[in-house]
């Protein structure tokens, strides 16, 4: 078995790598069922506040068990990266995208740099096995999160770190190899603090630390294949693909350091952009435009229909 010191210190390796491939946070959990969680999201499901993500409601027990999808998972590592921009769009009457989505997709970049990590810790643990989680895998992220020491949920479901606040990226490896572990913030930081409820233009943040995504305006412009309700319509903001209200009068995100990752800069001719220019986008541009970026899944039919309820 493993000495206590020689696992702390490989940890501070692991966590030393995890710096270097640009991440700026980094905590490890040990494995186990969250299944204090599983009411609450079984809750949120029935009152339908997943809107059409029928995706939510697949794969509950592996959302729950890290070792469903690992078998013999142990710890699990979770890292975040900073995407707070240093650079808006210019514009202040022009459609807003959310900043998660400025620069190259997030997934590819996170995946990439936990690749390299995986293969990392690897070559001090070399019998070990993992698996990387970006997002899209059945994961409750910001649980674990919360269980690696990253931050606290709050009021608007994000997590919250004390000093890098609620932009950021998470990223899990689910490993089968036991390593020192963090202690998980007990502290609820927001306090008596409702401005993000406040600030929801369409009252989608619910008492809980919940969404309703069916009137949030990330749903609304991104994931929704509907039209847009007339009620809601006139409280989009001018945003045609996600949201940052909630986020942007959060006072943890008062003084942030943007990030260092030029993946995620807005590209010049994205920030420059007029109202009218948005108002002609063509498909063509929209692909040149946003090839790189997640605003390309949400394709061209919808941006358009985006803009158009945005803009007239």
């Amino acid at each position: 078995m493993m000495s206590s010191g020689n696992a702390k210190n490989k940890c501070e390796l692991i966590r030393g790598e995890a710096h270097k491939h640009g991440f700026d946070l980094i905590g490890i959990a040990p494995s186990r069922q969250l299944n204090e969680h599983k009411d609450n999201l079984i809750s949120w499901l029935d009152r339908k506040m997943n809107a059409d993500m029928s995706f939510l409601s697949r794969n509950l027990d592996k959302r729950f068990d890290p070792g469903s999808l690992l078998p013999g998972a142990k710890s699990v590592i979770v890292t975040g990266l900073n995407y707070f921009p240093s650079s808006l769009q210019g514009e202040a009457d022009t459609p807003v995208i959310s900043k998660y989505a400025y620069g190259k997709d997030y997934h590819s970049v996170i995946k990439e740099k936990l690749s390299s990590l995986l293969e990392y810790i690897i070559t001090l643990y070399p019998s070990a096995k993992g698996i990387i989680c970006v997002d899209s895998s059945p994961v409750l992220e910001k649980a674990w999160a919360h269980e690696a020491g990253l931050g606290w949920i709050g009021k608007n479901s994000l997590l919250i770190n004390r000093g890098r606040g609620s932009f950021i990226f998470l990223g899990e490896i689910i490993l089968d190899t036991e390593l020192e572990y963090d202690t998980p913030i007990q502290d609820d930081n927001c306090g008596s603090c409702n401005l993000c409820k406040k600030a929801c233009p369409t009252g989608a943040i619910n008492e809980n630390r919940t969404i309703n995504a069916g009137k949030c305006i990330s749903w609304l412009t991104v994931e929704n294949k509907i039209e847009i309700p007339g009620e809601l319509k006139g409280k989009l903001k001018n945003r045609i693909f996600g949201c940052d209200i909630c986020q942007d009068v959060c006072p943890w995100n008062a003084n942030l350091q943007p990030h260092n990752n030029p993946e995620f800069n807005i590209p010049d001719e994205v920030k420059r952009m007029s109202l009218e220019e948005w108002k002609n986008l063509s498909p063509d541009r929209f692909k040149k435009l946003f090839s790189r970026s997640p605003v390309i899944r949400t394709g061209y039919k919808k941006i358009a229909n985006n803009i158009k309820c945005v803009a007239d």
